[in-house]
């Protein structure tokens, strides 16, 4: 088995901010020159997540709508009571969709769909810098 691994670095200004991390991860598997392997995308942090999505303008506005009604940024949330602290909605969205994904190469490119992008959604309630590792596994 072998492994090539990177990291990816990004500026996010927090609040849902959604960044395309496509093409870096492209890159990495191109790096990784194999032609058939298995392509891990994980971000560190636990206000972050990583997902697949259409990245274009009414897809960002939908998936935005939808996670603050189904975890509102206002709301009770003892994480905030007792760490006395404000992002609690962050960490459950983040927990919600998850840190990472999987994403197969084929003919040494993602196999992503015509229209689904791999993205970064970072929640905290401040800008931070974010870090993704990318692993190309076969």
């Amino acid at each position: 088995m072998a492994v090539h691994s990177a990291i990816l670095r990004f500026r996010t200004r927090g609040h849902g901010h959604i960044v395309d991390l496509t093409e870096g991860v492209a890159s990495v598997v191109e790096a990784a020159g194999s032609p058939q392997a298995i392509a891990c995308v994980a971000a560190r942090g636990s206000t972050v997540a990583v997902t697949t999505m259409e990245y274009e303008p009414g897809g960002i506005h939908d998936l935005t709508e939808a996670l603050e009604r189904l975890v509102p940024v206002e709301g009770d949330y003892a994480h905030n009571r007792l760490n006395h602290d404000t992002n609690a909605y962050a960490h459950m969205r983040a927990a919600i969709i998850g840190p990472s994904e999987t994403i197969p190469v084929v003919e040494g490119r993602l196999a992503l769909g015509t229209w689904q992008q791999l993205v970064l959604l970072d929640f905290d309630d401040r800008e931070r810098d974010r870090t993704v590792n990318v692993q190309v596994v076969w």
